[in-house]
């Protein structure tokens, strides 16, 4: 049996000052996918992922969580309903500890102190670096520990659907296999739904069960889990 559509945007135009960067986007997402956003430099994925979380306003057209419109919801409301936020850069607090940074990720549901010991035990399961140097400041972490810490913390608040703006940036190659091999476990053992735009054709392939292909502001094709086998094809749509 398919599951429930998760996320879906229905003719969604937005940008900044007035001018549109998004032009009539409409995609679907089923609970439990993992589906990633792919493109050339500049066509609009990021817009796309801020329109997503809140962070800029649709000029036309809707975004729709669990079949409802959220059009008007703010940043942090849309967090408290169950979407979860990594943007690009990653923007750990960097004068603070792993720990206290994932404690400011179990605050956005609103839950007690009760978990907190269960929620962080979980996300040092996934990451051991983080609890090999809880104590450390996130500023003085490499990108790919920030990367890790930045996704932790949005697990800590325990969401549905998790949005990662180009998660490998800045990252060594071996730790983009690690990242991107966790949120395949993640998504296996708990069901998570994860949509991220990417460009690294290596995690791409190792995280995505089928893509949407994005061109001057627009969704222009699909592409399902055959395809993105074929290392040229997804190559290609990477420089449409």
């Amino acid at each position: 049996m398919r599951k429930e559509v998760l996320l879906e945007t229905m003719g969604l135009w937005a940008g900044y000052g007035g001018k549109p960067v998004l032009q009539g986007v409409d995609l679907s997402v089923r609970a439990g996918e993992i589906v990633a956003v792919i493109g050339r430099n500049g066509v609009g994925k990021s817009t796309l992922m801020r329109s997503l979380i809140g962070l800029l306003p649709p000029q036309q057209g809707s975004v729709l969580f669990e079949g409802a419109e959220i059009n008007n919801l703010s940043a942090h409301k849309r967090a408290r309903l169950g979407i979860g936020y990594v943007p690009q850069g990653r923007d750990v607090f960097p004068r603070m500890s792993i720990y206290e940074n994932l404690l400011v990720g179990q605050s956005i549901d609103g839950s007690g102190k009760a978990d907190v010991k269960e929620r962080v035990d979980r996300i040092y399961g996934y990451f051991p670096i983080l609890k090999e140097r809880r104590d450390q400041r996130a500023g003085t972490l490499s990108g790919g520990q920030q990367q890790q810490l930045a996704i932790g913390r949005v697990l800590m608040g325990d969401p549905a659907l998790i949005l990662l703006d180009e998660p490998s940036e800045g990252i060594q190659p071996n730790i983009v296999q690690d990242i991107a091999r966790i949120m395949v476990e993640l998504n296996r053992d708990t069901g998570i739904t994860v949509v991220f735009v990417e460009q690294n054709l290596d995690m791409i392939r190792q995280m995505a069960q089928r893509c949407y292909v994005m061109d001057k502001g627009s969704v222009t094709a699909e592409i399902g889990k055959d395809a993105l086998e074929d290392r040229d094809t997804v190559r290609r749509y990477l420089a449409v």
